[in-house]
């Protein structure tokens, strides 16, 4: 169980942030609405959405909500994904454990950019769209992220460069063009971290809806964990949103362990993002 000794946020603040989640998935997804709840389901190729609190909804989700948007999400083949913030929505937490899900609640955090520490992280790198090393770095930072996020949490373990190779899936020119149009229309940046003759060993990204980024998916491979480079990769990222322009840049930790890396660059926590999916149901 996750703390959730926080400063009360500003309403203001967390506003924002709702208008970021449902505003993101908008770019490239339809809604569908069950109740308290609504279902981005994604026009095309991508990654799968989640379904989260309608936005300026009346009445908190209930439990028949939850459980028809999760019919409809394995109607489509999609992840029974549901993401919301406990602070703004805090009714949910009971109700979705009550439909049978899992809830991780992660701590939200939040940048103060006078924090920021003023370096250049050595061996940090946007992705270049006009590069023509431009679909293999994309391809190269997935990998590391399936790598991963595949061995969670911060201690170093066996995953290195041979299994990044070995997850590398090359994508289509279609997603690969997808990709390039999201970063030309600001909505999408991408940071890799290298060490000498390695290539990417640790990738995150940020996705941007009005003047909020979110830092997401920064993953390290295990073999090169405790080295900083996921500190360095959070700055990179930060540092580009606020160059970018952005007013709000904030992020979710998948663990207490996690927070304390992004405290180190900047980030403080304001609350918690909470994450369902369905609860592993034991064998007999």
């Amino acid at each position: 169980m996750y703390s959730r000794a926080v400063t009360i946020p500003d309403p203001a603040l967390l506003h924002r942030l709702e208008a970021f989640y449902d505003g993101l998935p908008r770019f490239t997804a339809h809604a569908e609405e069950f109740g308290g709840l609504v279902l981005f389901v994604r026009d095309g190729a991508g990654w799968p959405f989640y379904a989260r609190p309608r936005l300026g909804g009346d009445e908190p989700p209930s439990a028949a909500d939850v459980m028809a948007a999760r019919a409809r999400q394995r109607e489509l083949g999609l992840p029974e994904a549901f993401e919301w913030v406990h602070e703004t929505t805090p009714d949910l937490l009971a109700v979705a454990r009550s439909a049978g899900l899992a809830v991780l609640e992660a701590p939200l955090m939040v940048l103060d950019p006078a924090k920021l520490p003023d370096v250049t992280p050595p061996g940090v790198r946007l992705l270049d769209p006009a590069s023509t090393t431009f679909a293999a770095d994309t391809e190269l930072s997935r990998a590391v992220a399936a790598v991963g996020f595949g061995t969670p949490g911060t201690e170093t373990g066996a995953g290195g460069v041979a299994e990044r190779d070995a997850t590398r899936i090359e994508l289509d020119a279609g997603a690969v063009e997808e990709e390039r149009r999201a970063i030309a229309a600001g909505r999408r940046f991408t940071a890799v971290a290298e060490l000498p003759d390695t290539g990417p060993v640790a990738s995150g990204i940020g996705m941007r809806a009005g003047d909020v980024v979110e830092i997401a998916g920064v993953a390290t491979l295990p073999a090169f964990r405790r080295r900083g480079l996921g500190a360095a990769l959070t700055l990179a990222l930060a540092r580009q949103a606020l160059d970018s322009g952005a007013g709000v840049v904030f992020l979710s930790a998948s663990s207490l362990d996690v927070a304390r890396v992004y405290l180190k660059v900047g980030f403080r926590r304001v609350g918690t993002a909470c994450i369902a999916e369905p609860a592993a149901v034991e064998a007999p």
